[in-house]
């Protein structure tokens, strides 16, 4: 997908942006005890900490180690291309959910006694939506948009 370096940092901003708006939403939801009209907005004022810190774990350290991990088990140009995002994808959910979760409970509500259960559960209930966001919503719709952009760029 991106070729250069410019590239690379506007589908990192473009797919985090829209990954921690949905975790957001989805956490104050949580919170709140539902999903309301409001909640989309406090998302939006919400989410810029967030957004900085799993850019720069995304950009800097999350990608690279993700590709290291998902080629150790899928051979590119061998197997499908698809299994190559989708490897990518996975591994990068499972190496930013416990990240970020674990910023976002120190974050929201300091170091405490039980700071450990609170993380834990952040996990277990953010993990699955990232992953079903990742490949099913967000990454495709982000793709699409990225070859919309670029389309003249990568011909």
């Amino acid at each position: 997908m991106p070729k250069t370096k410019f590239q690379s940092s506007i589908f990192t901003a473009m797919m985090v942006f829209c990954m921690v708006y949905c975790m957001t939403v989805y956490t104050i939801a949580m919170k709140f005890g539902g999903l309301g009209y409001s909640v989309f907005a406090l998302a939006i004022r919400e989410m810029w900490v967030e957004y900085v810190i799993v850019f720069l774990l995304i950009f800097f350290v999350i990608t690279r180690l993700a590709q290291k991990l998902a080629f150790r088990i899928i051979t590119p140009g061998v197997d499908k291309p698809i299994f190559l995002v989708l490897a990518i994808q996975c591994f990068t959910v499972c190496l930013i959910v416990p990240c970020i979760t674990l910023f976002a409970t120190f974050f929201h509500n300091g170091f405490t006694s039980a700071w450990f259960c609170q993380w834990i559960q952040l996990a277990f209930l953010c993990f699955p939506v990232a992953l079903c966001l990742q490949v099913f919503f967000v990454g495709p719709l982000v793709r699409l948009i990225f070859r919309i952009i670029f389309r003249e760029a990568n011909a």
